[in-house]
């Protein structure tokens, strides 16, 4: 990862701390040698920011065995640590949606997800145009994903598939609460990327993972059946 991918419009880091943040964010626990090396600094100042970190309750260690000798440490976010990344405005979502399906019904509450759904379509088709190949426009996704604080990129699989990765849910309260939100975006990414793609979601944050995943495959192409 270079320092580049350190960088998101909707959370710059500038200050080192910031930038060990956005690291363990993007890519899950990490020595602070490890860190130091994609901060282009050395392990022991990042080991120093660590500290701090921890002791502001922002990270936490782990010690794994690697063999023999003494374990290794590495360093994860906390709780406290992920909620510095930005959540949409959570709570007046949610009280927005509860209130919707207490006033009006369910199905009301699905069709204002219908809404944004439809919205959010037609906004990716039409930065889209252009993107001939597949790849570009998991490419082009990635990029508008980012841009709306999902800490997304794109990564080409020696299987000939594609990964579309997101290190943030900025609306992760509203989809847990109504799983409708995650469904309507899996299908908005099957409607842009076109027919000859097949889209699978591996990693769910909603469901506990760290990140949400998704494998992207040329429809027909072998073992994607199995996938």
């Amino acid at each position: 990862m270079s320092r580049h991918d350190l960088d998101n419009s909707a959370w710059s880091p500038r200050a080192p701390s910031e930038r060990i943040l956005m690291a363990l964010k993007m890519q899950g626990a990490l020595t602070s040698a490890q860190l130091g090396h994609r901060l282009e600094t050395t392990g022991e100042a990042a080991r120093q920011q660590l500290q701090k970190l921890a002791e502001d309750g922002l990270v936490a260690e782990e010690r794994r065995a690697s063999g023999r000798g003494r374990p290794a440490v590495w360093w994860h976010l906390t709780d406290k640590g992920h909620a510095r990344f930005p959540d949409s405005h959570a709570a007046l979502t949610v009280d927005i949606l509860r209130s919707i399906s207490e006033v009006l019904g369910d199905a009301a509450r699905d069709k204002v997800i219908a809404a944004r759904e439809a919205t959010t379509r037609r906004l990716y088709e039409a930065e889209m145009t252009g993107c001939a190949s597949l790849a570009a426009r998991v490419a082009k996704l990635a990029e508008l994903r980012s841009a709306e604080g999902y800490m997304a990129h794109a990564e080409a699989c020696e299987d000939g598939s594609l990964l579309l990765i997101e290190n943030h849910c900025p609306i992760c309260a509203a989809a847990s609460h109504c799983q409708g939100f995650c469904r309507a975006e899996q299908a908005v990414f099957e409607a842009v990327l076109g027919e000859e793609a097949a889209v699978k979601r591996v990693e769910h944050i909603v469901s506990g993972g760290r990140r949400c995943t998704y494998v992207i495959s040329p429809a027909g192409a072998p073992g994607e059946a199995g996938r």
